[in-house]
């Protein structure tokens, strides 16, 4: 494809090194000259220096032959703007980040492509509907829902608790019988196993799970996990996601929400009816302590430096409390921060490249999601009338290595991948692929 990508930081160059990895042909438009010569060292890619809401930049990115165009700069306007010439001078399709909420709306999402913009994506929007999802499932790592939830991915951290340690997947269906669920993934000491019948569950591995919503409880009982009730919640950060994830849940849960700026907080307290707002750094121990650190439920930490959050993180940590989730922008801190005990990462980047990669596919791909632990991603495909994927029982597909099919929807009914499992035209298949087989999957959907 030809995809052009109007960006004015670490999202936009994100992007563009993971989609040129997909062989797409990538044209960057950036005001920023200096970034640009950084980004075009590190990718085989087009960089324009120039403004994205400029016809002539535009035309110059020959926007005219692009399959897809995405503006995704801070400034919201700048997106809507850039999408709409952009459609009009004859791209394809057209995706802008957005950070309103009120843009989101089904009435005004159709307001908006009556505009020319075929999409919008809202990051921050996305964050706290992962970080909700996140609470409610309190007991794994990062999760996500398959088709409205007829299956869903897991990532559990395997403690001594465990009672698959030492087990193999041959054993467990030997000792429990047959199973609603299925171990796509185990990430052990940096490396990620696509695990086959013979291979052992270990102390410490991280695993990534499919599971039809019947089986969840097993599966959670099986890795040792309860789920954590959640009733007091103290947010680090007022910004869009604390703000927007307070007022999804003050009416529900006791939320304390802390912040350093003075007019935030002011702002705030009109905004938030049911959330206690305080005004400090949330980095002075005796602040944690005297607002009852030690008593709360689930501590979320969301400002704008990631270095706070994952030092605030910890301090939640060794006080005790049992669901930490941490937004870290630079994915080179993921695996540090998760390597000393921070269970759950929000990053706005994989957030945004899980929602505008899967447009970006041969084949049709209905939800994806990049994984923050590990190096992959798991992508929900529906099976086209005559693709390879539907002319034989699984076992005889000889599927890429790197991939593996963890699940089946089929109408109203979900199916657990197995052997004998036969894909037919339209079914949704979920499926966890490393970096090096994706281009391989998607020709079995074609």
């Amino acid at each position: 494809m030809n995809i052009i990508i109007a960006g004015d930081g670490e999202v936009g160059f994100h992007l563009a090194k993971l989609l040129t990895n997909d062989q797409h042909n990538i044209t960057v438009v950036d005001h920023n000259r200096e970034l640009l010569e950084m980004v075009e060292s590190d990718a085989d890619l087009l960089a324009i220096t120039g403004d994205s809401t400029s016809i002539n930049t535009l035309k110059q990115a020959r926007v005219q032959s692009a399959d897809l165009l995405l503006s995704v700069v801070h400034d919201e306007r700048t997106n809507i703007l850039t999408s709409i010439l952009g459609k009009k001078l004859g791209a394809k399709r057209t995706i802008a980040r957005v950070n309103n909420p009120e843009y989101l709306t089904k009435q005004n999402k159709t307001m908006f492509q009556e505009l020319g913009i075929d999409s919008l994506v809202s990051p921050e929007g996305i964050a706290v509907k992962e970080i909700v999802n996140l609470l409610s499932q309190s007991a794994v790592s990062e999760t996500f829902e398959f088709s409205h939830g007829k299956l869903s991915l897991f990532s559990i951290p395997l403690n001594e608790k465990a009672k698959v340690i030492g087990k193999t997947m041959i054993d467990i269906n030997k000792e429990y019988g047959s199973l609603g669920f299925r171990a796509i993934a185990i990430r052990r000491d940096g490396q990620t196993i696509i695990p086959k019948g013979l291979d052992s569950f270990e102390l410490n591995d991280t695993a990534y799970v499919i599971s039809k919503p019947e089986s969840v409880k097993k599966v959670f009982e099986l890795a040792g996990i309860q789920k954590v009730p959640i009733r007091k919640i103290m947010i680090i950060g007022g910004g869009r996601i604390g703000r927007y994830t307070a007022r999804k849940l003050e009416e529900k849960i006791s939320i304390k929400l802390i912040d350093k700026d003075e007019k935030r907080c002011s702002d705030l307290s009109d905004i938030l009816d049911e959330t206690l707002i305080i005004n400090g750094d949330a980095r002075d121990m005796k602040l944690l302590q005297d607002e009852g650190i030690r008593n709360i439920d689930a501590f979320i930490a969301v400002t704008d430096d990631s270095e706070t959050n994952i030092l605030t993180s910890l301090l939640a940590k060794r006080y005790g409390v049992k669901k930490i989730i941490s937004l870290v922008e630079n994915i080179e801190y993921i695996d540090i921060a998760q390597s000393i005990g921070i269970d759950t990462i929000i990053n706005k980047k994989l957030i945004t490249a899980s929602y505008i990669t899967r447009f970006t596919k041969k084949a049709e791909v209905s939800n994806l999601k990049c994984l923050s632990g590990i190096d992959a991603e798991v992508l929900e495909f529906v099976a086209k009338p005559d693709s390879p994927a539907t002319k034989k029982p699984l076992k005889k597909l000889r599927f890429p290595e790197h991939a593996i099919i963890g699940g089946v929807i089929r109408g109203n009914e979900s199916l657990i991948a197995v052997g004998d499992l036969q894909i037919k035209p339209e079914d949704h298949v979920v499926v966890f692929a490393l970096p090096d087989a994706v281009s391989k999957v998607n020709r079995f959907f074609k």
